[in-house]
């Protein structure tokens, strides 16, 4: 029997990204139900225009989310722009699916962390390149501030190149409390700390939750704990698979009937 069999999930990714996570949900027995707390739209800044102009004068790229990639590429083919106008520079990628995004450019990553996390990234980097000559880091508008801050600690010198643009999926707001109102889930699943401010601003009230709150990493699961949230599970390896199988392993103290 599938160990997820007949579980209600709550699924809170962004609309593209939400049907791999609902069909893994599925494929392990569980009944996924969507609501997108989240918009991500590719963006530019009139800001970034130099950074463009002058990809060929970094060493190395960082690239924090698989969204980065995708928007990064399109924007670079917008251009007329291509592998060739940054051929010297490195590429560094935050963990495996932002790795995975690289591949489906022709790209690959000369540099993954063995934590899938900013602060890991940023630790196990700066400790195997001291002096990594100019950075740009590629992300998005809610993107946090590890790598700019430890960069700036270590005097690196770095660009921030903003691509897209994450903002909170306000047309879910009646359909988030009328989800919760109508179904008993076993688990709650949020994928960054961004989803977790957007369930709280369309409505949702940490404190009622009697799910589990599956979270992707421990930056979300702290971003839960923050804001109220308890029984909260975090995986072994940080993507959508690992919270699966974290899912899985969970052996609730109490279970109650599943309607």
């Amino acid at each position: 029997m599938k160990r997820l069999s007949g579980q209600k999930i709550l699924v809170t990714r962004e609309h593209a990204q939400a049907h791999a996570f609902s069909r893994l949900i599925a494929l392990a027995g569980g009944i996924p139900l969507e609501v997108p707390l989240l918009c991500i739209r590719c963006s530019e800044r009139l800001e970034d225009k130099p950074l463009w102009d002058r990809l060929d004068t970094y060493k190395w790229l960082f690239f924090t989310s698989a969204n980065g990639v995708d928007c990064f590429i399109s924007q670079l083919r917008a251009k007329d722009l291509n592998r060739n106008s940054f051929p010297s520079a490195k590429i560094a990628a935050v963990g495996h699916k932002t790795e995975q995004a690289l591949k489906a450019h022709g790209l690959s990553a000369d540099f993954v962390p063995t934590i899938y996390d900013a602060e890991t990234l940023a630790h196990e980097f700066l400790r195997k390149h001291p002096r990594p000559g100019a950075v740009l880091l590629v992300r998005g508008s809610r993107s946090r501030d590890v790598l700019p801050v430890e960069f700036t600690k270590e005097n690196i010198a770095f660009d921030s190149l903003e691509t897209y643009e994450t903002a909170y999926n306000m047309d879910v707001g009646d359909k988030l409390l009328e989800t919760l109102a109508q179904h008993h889930f076993s688990f709650l699943t949020f994928t960054s700390p961004s989803s977790i401010e957007a369930f709280i601003e369309l409505g949702g009230k940490p404190g009622e939750q009697t799910a589990a709150i599956s979270c992707i990493g421990t930056t979300t699961a702290d971003k839960a704990e923050k804001c109220g949230f308890s029984n909260i599970l975090v995986p072994d390896v940080f993507t959508i698979e690992g919270m699966i199988q974290a899912m899985e392993q969970y052996e609730p103290l109490e279970r109650t009937d599943i309607r």
